[in-house]
């Protein structure tokens, strides 16, 4: 089982290289980068390279480990008990199955995407620890325990809004996405729209970049920020000529919404704009 990219996912050399190892390591592989950098999508075209399903779990504010492993639904079998149900015989009938339980009964070796884990509380990876490193779980209503049949690969994603515990990363191999080069990106969107032409690409790049580096932004545009606005420029019929123009008054770039998205850059940027007009007026 080895990852060497796919024609519609550009992964970098580094990249590869920590999914490989992770895979044979048989450990998690805990993805963080920038939001939009290509994460989540990471786990989908690993699945789709090594040709194994998938299985997704996102996390949020609200998810406890358990959840990933099994819940019980005691509600329902008291009511089905009070209707006289024939079903509250077998507890079995009340057990949900989570994600992990999924993952560990697969026939073929799946890959599981454990997805930003850091909004969750502070010690939900602590509490998958034992399930990680065991690939088993007890069901305690059942008296069974669930092993798994193939170790799954198991990815997980961060965007770095909490810490992790560090016995839990410990067990993990760690990569850093860092944000894609002019030259990779160029590749990201050849990707994506693979008749558009040149010239009209190094200019969104150029102009994309410009607003990245903008002192005092506080929402930097993504990839997925970037393909959305050539998406728009496209449709819109906007000329390079456009794209390069210099005129103070229109420092904002065209369809700006798909890149901007608080009112704070968008302010940010009328008032620089604001600033060269006086300053060309001078």
């Amino acid at each position: 089982m080895q990852f060497k990219g796919t024609k519609d996912y550009v992964a970098t050399d580094d990249l590869k290289v920590a999914v490989n190892a992770a895979i044979t390591l048989q450990r998690p592989l805990l993805v963080k980068g920038e939001p939009g950098t290509g994460k989540t999508v990471l786990a989908q075209e690993v699945a789709k390279a090594v040709a194994a399903p998938l299985i997704e779990w996102h996390i949020k504010s609200t998810t406890k480990a358990l959840q990933g492993l099994y819940e019980y639904d005691a509600v329902s079998r008291l009511r089905d008990s009070q209707l006289g149900d024939a079903r509250v015989g077998d507890i079995k009938n009340y057990i949900r199955k989570g994600k992990l339980w999924e993952a560990f009964t697969m026939d073929q070796r799946p890959v599981l995407l454990i997805d930003e884990i850091d909004k969750a509380d502070i010690e939900f990876p602590n509490d998958l620890l034992q399930e990680l490193d065991r690939m088993e779980f007890y069901v305690y209503e059942t008296h069974e325990t669930i092993k798994a049949k193939h170790r799954p690969v198991v990815i997980i994603t961060s965007n770095n809004e909490k810490e992790l515990p560090d016995a839990f990363l410990r067990r993990c191999f760690f990569h850093y996405i860092k944000f894609p080069d002019a030259d990779t990106m160029r590749s990201i969107v050849e990707v994506h729209f693979p008749n558009l032409k040149g010239r009209l690409v190094g200019e969104a790049l150029k102009v994309f970049y410009d607003v990245r580096e903008v002192p005092g932004i506080k929402k930097k545009p993504s990839t997925s920020e970037l393909l959305d606005w050539i998406k728009l420029l496209l449709n819109e019929d906007i000329s390079p000529e456009t794209l390069r123009e210099s005129d103070p008054r229109k420092l904002i770039p065209p369809l700006h919404g798909a890149l901007l998205k608080n009112e704070q850059d968008v302010h940010l940027f009328e008032r620089l704009a604001f600033i060269a007009r006086r300053q060309g007026a001078q």
